[in-house]
């Protein structure tokens, strides 16, 4: 009768141990799960901190890169002048240039499109990182082509 008590308890104790570790395999897969992003912007540039705050209020893990030349990095990457921003980031194969809402890059990862990646030229005010108060630009996401061209993702 001992015996079986020192199996069962045995059983149970391995038990615990199988179920402990499965549970953290499948918490760590979780957590790995969610995008991570390479974001290459000037040590100095406030408004490229405040979008990665956005970012990462928004679920994704960053890993921020001080570059002294962006332009070095916006040519590695497909970036032509008309498209530029402040920073270039890098996430699941695709490009995101500026000061994208991260709904939009959510969008794009979930739907897979065939682009090379988004921007949002320029600096518009009211763009996550550049808020400034009550003044809200217009401004156009766009979907960058792996040939150079351009067409309108999303607008606010």
């Amino acid at each position: 009768m001992i015996n079986i008590i020192k199996n069962k308890i045995f059983i149970g104790i391995i038990s615990l141990i199988t179920v402990s570790a499965l549970g953290g395999f499948i918490l760590s897969q979780k957590v790995s799960a969610e995008p991570q992003m390479t974001v290459y912007k000037s040590p100095t540039c406030g408004c490229c901190t405040k979008w990665i705050k956005h970012m990462e209020d928004n679920g994704f893990h960053i890993n921020a890169v001080d570059v002294l030349e962006m332009n070095i990095i916006k040519e590695k990457y497909g970036i032509n002048r008309k498209l530029a921003s402040c920073h270039t980031a890098v996430v699941d194969g695709y490009v995101i240039e500026g000061h994208v809402p991260a709904v939009d890059v959510k969008r794009l990862l979930s739907e897979k499109l065939d682009v090379l990646g988004l921007s949002v030229p320029g600096m518009p005010m009211g763009s996550p990182g550049m808020e400034m108060g009550d003044r809200v630009d217009r401004y156009s996401v766009i979907a960058i082509s792996k040939d150079g061209g351009a067409e309108v993702f999303n607008q606010y």
